[in-house]
């Protein structure tokens, strides 16, 4: 399967509905976060919100410890990888360069590049033009710390956009982050809060950029449409910056810790192979001579599986750490199922 085959492949509801036990996804399983829903449910939506976020920009740059010249709103994590990309291909329209991924990777990374002509590159030390670079800790489908990662980023050529995708960063259940502040300045930080939240139907996301992009950033302000995030993304941001709502994704975290281990316990005891995670996910292959079949039967029992064939991982599943009642639900289909 290609990248553009795949460019609709996600996790989530699908033409089934909502599944009953959603696996798929990479959500926080303990939210919605009650303290962000009920700021949600408060937000003005009879008025726009201030085109140019200025109080949420200052919440956020707070919470970080950086100038809020450099944090850059987004309709979401994929917009925003959509505008960058847009960005580099525009800076160098009179040539044809390389955009440099992980070896496994989300998939809007690769089909934002091809449809705005970069060629994708699934090592970044085997680029030879590269005009923007990806990274990604936890890495996405794996959850494990990307090898080499502070390497990658040194090993750019001066003046070369790197990503950091930080999607999972709140969600880490083990390990750290391998980059020094030096290099998180070098690079773009990705956040979509949404999935710690809980709250991945709220599309609302943000970057903190390099401590020297300030053109850069004038220039996808540009780019952006007018108030990419509406009043409930920009009262869920907000709420993302409360000590009470961080000490709620903390507690959650103790709880996924344990649910992840009664989990991947659960696979290893159904035959099925698990990959180590640092994350609140993780890789396994189950033992079915009829993968496509299974993942069949499964969703209509209301368990949904994440597909890996579009992560170059055929016969593999994806799978977000679901409370103990899914886990039982998912082990009866399986014994109907196999």
């Amino acid at each position: 399967m290609t990248d553009a085959d795949s460019l609709f492949t996600h996790g989530g509801p699908d033409a089934l509905g909502v599944p009953a036990h959603d696996f798929s996804t990479n959500a926080n399983a303990c939210g919605p976060s009650p303290g962000a829903m009920e700021l949600v449910r408060a937000a003005d939506l009879s008025r726009y919100p201030d085109p140019a976020y200025t109080a949420l920009r200052e919440q956020l740059a707070a919470m970080h410890g950086v100038d809020a010249w450099r944090i850059v709103l987004a309709a979401g994590a994929s917009e925003f990888i959509r505008r960058i990309t847009t960005w580099v291909a525009l800076e160098n329209r009179n040539g044809h360069g390389e955009a440099a991924l992980p070896a496994m990777s989300y998939g809007d990374y690769a089909a934002s590049a091809r449809a705005l002509g970069l060629q994708v590159v699934r090592a970044p030390h085997a680029a030879r033009r590269p005009w923007l670079a990806w990274c990604c800790d936890p890495s996405a489908p794996l959850g494990q710390a990307q090898q080499g990662i502070g390497e990658t980023v040194d090993a750019l050529p001066e003046g070369v956009p790197c990503v950091l995708d930080r999607a999972y960063e709140p969600l880490r259940l083990e390990g750290r982050l391998a980059l020094n502040q030096r290099q998180l300045d070098r690079v773009w930080q990705m956040w979509s809060p949404n999935k710690a939240l809980g709250m991945t139907g709220l599309r609302a996301a943000y970057a903190i950029a390099p401590a020297d992009a300030q053109d850069a950033v004038r220039t996808l302000l540009r780019l952006a449409a007018s108030w990419p995030v509406g009043a409930d993304g920009v009262a869920m941001l907000s709420a993302w910056t409360q000590p009470g709502v961080q000490q709620w994704l903390r507690d959650s975290l103790v709880t996924l810790r344990a649910w992840k281990a009664s989990q991947t316990a659960l696979c290893s005891a159904m035959g099925w192979q698990v990959w180590r995670s640092d994350a609140n996910f993780h890789v396994a292959k189950p033992g079915a001579d009829d993968f496509a079949g299974l993942l069949k039967r499964l969703r209509a029992a209301g368990i949904k599986l994440r597909d890996c064939t579009s992560f170059g991982l055929p016969g593999h599943v994806r799978m977000g750490v679901l409370p103990p009642a899914s886990q039982q639900a998912l082990k009866e289909a399986w014994t109907s199922a196999a």
